[in-house]
């Protein structure tokens, strides 16, 4: 009995509160006949009859009286459980579920995420950065953010941040004195470096590009390391030459304690775009992410 379809329950309530088949109808805009129909097949399933028809009358039999005690509040509970979803579907609340690269969630998600939490303070945000390539919806995520390169095949994608960033190399004033400075990427191969190894293991090679030209090379490493911060103090400390987003070393060049080098190299990318499965039924708190990344300037 565990199946009853709950459309044959509906109509039973629904006669069984007009003690009319054609007052129910109208009040749900189907035909007399179908709710009949519904009864029918209620009462055969049921092995019992509910309703005592007339010409004249409606009325419940005693196991109709029965079942309608028990079946009105948990009918109304189970309206109420769809309204309550019905209403999600427009409600800027909820949590957004993001997998991003770490570069994003050091160096452009903080501030787009400020400004939307403070748009939208209904929604709580959860921000996983990580650097391989996953199923960010089998993972329980409601969307992931890569650079074009790493983006997920038949996916939806939205710029987010800024549209160009480039990859810069450095060193400090006292290393550039005591081992000179390269003056073509491939003079970086007799210099120390300072490297980064991503939590998957790999240490991608350092790309440099002038005009048509590409050279990728794998200098030797003094330091190998996964953290961003060593990295930059061992180069500030006059270790060795770094090569990272330019975010990540703007501020150290600005005071002075890392220098650029081989600047007409530097490498030029398109920024990182939010990408996700589909606009059909998507979670209102990303429907309401992807909106108000539409709405900011473009950088």
């Amino acid at each position: 009995m565990t199946d009853l379809p709950l459309a044959d329950l509906d109509a039973f309530t629904a006669v069984a509160r007009e003690r009319s088949f054609r007052a129910a109808a109208r009040k749900r805009g189907v035909s007399a006949s179908s709710l009949s129909e519904a009864l029918r097949r209620l009462e055969e399933r049921l092995g019992v009859r509910l309703l005592n028809r007339t010409t004249r009358s409606v009325t419940l039999t005693e196991a109709g009286e029965r079942l309608m005690e028990r079946l009105s509040p948990a009918l109304g509970e189970v309206v109420s459980a769809l309204e309550q979803v019905n209403s999600l579907r427009d409600s800027a609340t909820g949590t957004l579920r993001l997998n991003v690269a770490t570069v994003v969630a050091r160096a452009v998600l903080p501030e787009i995420a400020a400004d939307f939490l403070k748009a939208y303070p209904g929604i709580m945000l959860e921000v996983s950065g990580d650097d391989s390539f996953i199923d960010v919806l089998a993972a329980g995520f409601d969307a992931g953010v890569r650079y074009g390169e790493r983006l997920e095949k038949d996916m939806i994608a939205v710029p987010i941040g800024p549209r160009r960033q480039r990859f810069v190399t450095a060193a400090s004033p006292a290393y550039l004195l005591a081992h000179g400075e390269p003056l073509h990427p491939r003079e970086v191969l007799d210099h120390a470096c300072i490297r980064h190894r991503f939590a998957s293991g790999s240490m991608p090679s350092w790309e440099f590009e002038r005009g048509e030209e590409t050279i990728r090379i794998s200098p030797q490493a003094r330091v190998t390391s996964d953290s961003l911060e060593l990295e930059i103090s061992a180069a500030i400390a006059g270790l060795g030459i770094i090569a990272t987003f330019e975010e990540f070393l703007a501020p150290a060049i600005s005071r002075g304690e890392l220098v650029p080098i081989l600047e007409d190299w530097a490498q030029d990318f398109p920024g990182p775009y939010l990408y996700y499965a589909s606009r059909k039924h998507m979670p209102p708190p990303l429907r309401a992410f992807v909106d108000f990344l539409k709405t900011r300037p473009k950088g």
